[in-house]
């Protein structure tokens, strides 16, 4: 297929490339800077410069482009998230942006689109002990400025998974590490013991970029249309036991405990450490889209990623 990639050079953007020109398939990737074109074409895709929020100019930019398919990876995130504006330009993209990016698809042609999702749009909420099948109901964002996160998630679902003329996926990610995600910075605060840990903190899933990279390429290729499929590894952990792999894979000690209520000086990252709590599910995606992730837990995709973490140091 002939695939049109919005986010193409982000944390999943890149490796989600690479495995969708592997499987044959050919890229056009946009990206806001010049630098993302040249490394879109060192890597055997075009490239083309576009806002996804500039809804005339991003037209303008695919003006006489043909696709079969549209994927949205777009984010604003440059580092992980701790305020709440933190979240409000990557709520845009979900909003304004995937409203664009479904305008963008029937000008190009295209019949399938795939969008990224994301854990809480199950809700900033605790789930207690039930795990999460895509059939879980959306719970209330959580209060607050979570309503509003939550809100941009499950309206870029609808959008997209109700959209007329086109055959809608939606992939809700855990929470991404790896080489091209931040995860590289948490490996050094941990190996200076700079991290701490919070004594109890909650549940959460997570995944390796090239996991979840290998899931997009499956949903574009098998993804029932109308469909959503959670996409984590096996063994969700506490975020206690997630910092604590951190410090493992770069072979420092644990991280010291702190109050949980020390937490929420970062008003966030702090509930979702400490309050909110989620498990997902992946046997859908296993069973229709034929993935499971090579990475069966974050410690052993954390080990995976501080073997290069350390060549890059040395």
């Amino acid at each position: 297929m002939r695939v049109v990639l919005a986010g193409a050079t982000g944390a999943i953007g890149r490796p989600l490339t690479r495995r969708l020109r592997a499987a044959g398939h050919a890229v056009v990737g946009l990206t806001r800077h010049a630098d993302g074109v040249r490394w879109l074409r060192e890597v055997g895709a075009e490239g083309i410069v576009a806002d996804v929020l500039d809804r005339d100019a991003l037209l303008r930019a695919l003006a006489g482009v043909r696709a079969d398919a549209v994927i949205h990876e777009g984010t604003a995130l440059r580092k992980t998230p701790t305020r709440h504006r933190d979240l409000y330009p990557t709520d845009r993209l979900r909003t304004r942006g995937t409203a664009n990016l479904l305008a963008a698809a029937r000008g190009v042609g295209a019949r399938r689109f795939v969008t990224q999702s994301f854990l809480y749009v199950y809700g900033f909420v605790d789930h207690g002990e039930r795990a999460l099948t895509e059939d879980e109901p959306f719970s209330p964002g959580g209060g607050d400025r979570f309503d509003v996160h939550a809100a941009a998630m499950q309206a870029n679902e609808r959008h997209v998974l109700d959209a007329a003329g086109l055959d809608g996926v939606a992939l809700r990610y855990g929470f991404f590490y790896g080489p091209e995600s931040g995860t590289y910075g948490l490996l050094d605060l941990a190996a200076r013991r700079r991290m701490p840990a919070p004594r109890r903190g909650t549940m959460m899933s997570a995944v390796h970029v090239d996991d979840a990279a290998a899931a997009t390429v499956a949903a574009l290729e098998q993804g029932r249309a109308g469909h959503a499929y959670n996409v984590a590894d096996d063994h969700p952990l506490s975020w206690t036991e997630y910092l604590d792999a951190f410090a493992e894979a770069a072979g420092a000690p644990r991280p010291w405990r702190v109050p949980n209520a020390a937490f929420l000086v970062s008003p966030y990252l702090g509930a979702l450490m400490t309050r909110a709590s989620i498990r997902l599910v992946t046997a859908k995606a296993k069973r229709e889209l034929d993935w499971a992730p090579a990475y069966p837990s974050a410690r052993d995709g954390l080990a995976a990623v501080a073997q290069t973490w350390r060549g890059e140091r040395h």
